[in-house]
Formats: C-alpha cells, structure tokens, sequence
C-alpha cells in the first residue's frame, strides 16, 4: 500500500492498460451515441505517459498512478471533448495501491482523450511527435514533460514515441 510503485512495467502490463483504454472508449461510446457517430472509426492510438511512462522507460521513477491518453483523428464536424477524464481501478498488481485511494484494489488509471489534426490512418508516431513538439496547448506541454509509449494500436505496444532523439 506504498504511495509509490518501483515495480517495472511490463508488456503484460502495457496490454492490461490497453484492454482499460478500449473498454472505458467503448464505454464512453455507448453512452454518448453523438460521439460514437463523429469517433468510433477515428481512433489513432493510446500512450501511457507523464511519470508512469517515463517510469516504463526507466524504472526508476517510481508510479503513484498510470495516466493513459487516447487520441483521435479531429473529426471536421467537432473536436473530441478535451474535458473527457475518467479514473479506473488497474486492480489487484505486483503495482499495489495509493493508501489515499479508497474505492481501488490497485493502481488508479487516469484516462483523458484528445484530437488531432490527422487522418486516422497516418502514423500515429508520427502526428504525436510533430503535437509534441510543437507543444501549442498546455497538454501537449504537459504530456511531453515526461516519456510517451504507445499501448495501442498493437504493433505498437511498447514504442517509445517521445522523448526523441530528432528536435
């Protein structure tokens, strides 16, 4: 019940937060048909990132929560709601839990979602290294302040998108 978690992140782990971004999406979807119509085709990807990902990388960070993003290709009709933010329960884990997080077996999963100016089909390295480095809104500054790994789509799982070694 550490504050903390020092244990490494794995692959397994990588797909487990994968499996909690699709479902909270296809949760979200059922629940808001008008953003199901405008987004169910337009994802781009999920990153684990901020101190959980740069904790990934080099597991010496430590963890007090797992802050995942999805992203989406802009839709021209309306962007994907910025304000979308939920927490889920990572459960029961070699992570332990929060001793503030009552209501959780394990680890709390923040999951946020955001748009960008894309095709859904164009790489989604790519179009998330070029919104970072542009680093024009305040969650583009954020997000970048620590590292980004894919955790979806799944040839992915696992790639280091930022930081990068090309400015």
């Amino acid at each position: 019940m550490a504050d903390r978690s020092y244990e490494r992140i794995s692959r397994v782990d990588l797909r487990r937060l994968a499996r909690i971004a699709d479902e909270e999406r296809d949760d979200l979807f059922a629940r808001r048909p008008d953003w199901r119509l405008l987004y169910r085709r337009r994802a781009l990807c999920a990153v684990l990132h901020g101190r959980s990902g740069l904790h990934y990388c080099n597991g010496l960070s430590g963890i007090d929560q797992f802050d995942v993003c999805l992203f989406f290709a802009t839709h021209a009709e309306a962007p994907f709601p910025h304000h979308w933010s939920v927490y889920r329960d990572f459960g029961e884990s070699k992570f332990g839990r929060r001793q503030s997080d009552h209501g959780y077996t394990g680890r709390r999963v923040h999951l946020t979602g955001r748009s960008l100016a894309c095709r859904p089909s164009d790489d989604p390295v790519a179009v998330l290294q070029a919104y970072l480095r542009g680093g024009r809104s305040p969650t583009a500054r954020r997000i970048r302040d620590g590292a980004v790994v894919l955790i979806s789509p799944r040839s992915y799982l696992g790639y280091v998108a930022w930081p990068t070694l090309v400015a």
